[in-house]
């Protein structure tokens, strides 16, 4: 609708008769632009009778295709933006991308980014990644940048984990399942921190749950956890065993090894604080 009406701004704003300093009247009668020299008017052939119709000439056809562009351009940002908080309901992660990128994790972030640019083939297969190591070694911010990348170029991702889907189950319990088949409309679905939830009954049954709905829909997710690969290849009980087979079978397992991050935050606003109160 905006289109339409900036298309008839744009006509409306072409003088029907006589010329102007951006106008002026051919040989053939016809007004012509004073730019390009174009038609903005031409002969029409209607019930037996000519009547003169205005018309765009180079001008304003360039005109009307960078406004075309423009809004396609803002539609976009506006799907994306709403794609973003839909699929980031952490705020924070929203800005955590390849282009913030400080660089401590190299290679991981190389294979990241590949996993980007092959994600078309990557989905075709439903095959997914999952980076698993030490606490605060930045496993959420790998794969928050490959979901925000995602997003970038319009797929569909959600990054969440199984405390908040847990939360998200217990407000109704009639649309429990409408929720978890939500969870499939996403193109990519990241759980992080896989096994720090609380270890109960109930929690194993949502795990097993949305890790066997993804699984079935064939579609792709991202896992991150603490647990070294060698529990997650030998679970020592059956629930575990069988949210942990279809990780596995579905899921490029990657290592993500270095020092915390969190404990390095820590200590540059500790030294920064103590600057500021003087207590160098």
């Amino acid at each position: 609708m905006d289109l339409e009406k900036t298309v008839n701004q744009i006509i409306e704003s072409v003088p029907k008769i006589g010329s102007d300093e951006k106008t002026y009247v051919g040989e053939d009668g016809l007004l012509r632009c004073a730019n390009c020299g174009g038609l903005r008017e031409t002969i029409f052939g209607f019930g037996g009778r000519e009547v003169k119709v205005r018309c765009l000439c180079k001008c304003l056809k360039a005109a009307l295709d960078a406004e075309e562009e423009r809004l396609e351009k803002e539609a976009k940002m506006r799907r994306i933006d709403q794609m973003r908080r839909t699929g980031f309901p952490d705020s924070e992660l929203r800005k955590w991308t390849f282009e913030n990128d400080k660089g401590s994790q190299p290679k991981v972030m190389k294979a990241a980014k590949n996993y980007v640019e092959n994600f078309s083939e990557f989905k075709k297969d439903g095959k997914g990644l999952l980076f698993y190591g030490d606490v605060g070694t930045g496993k959420t911010y790998i794969a928050a940048c490959i979901a925000n990348a995602l997003v970038d170029k319009g797929i569909p991702a959600m990054v969440t984990n199984f405390a908040r889907i847990a939360n998200k189950l217990q407000e109704s319990f009639d649309g429990r399942q409408a929720y978890l088949d939500s969870l499939n409309q996403f193109d990519l679905l990241v759980i992080d921190d896989l096994a720090a939830e609380r270890k109960t009954e109930y929690m194993q049954e949502i795990i097993f749950n949305v890790i066997d709905s993804r699984y079935r829909s064939g579609k792709p997710m991202i896992i991150t956890t603490n647990l070294s690969l060698e529990a997650i290849k030998n679970p020592t009980e059956t629930s575990d065993m069988r949210v942990f087979d279809r990780i596995l079978e579905r899921c490029f397992p990657i290592e993500v090894k270095g020092d915390s991050y969190r404990k390095k935050n820590v200590i540059d606003q500790y030294e920064d604080m103590k600057g500021k109160l003087g207590l160098n």
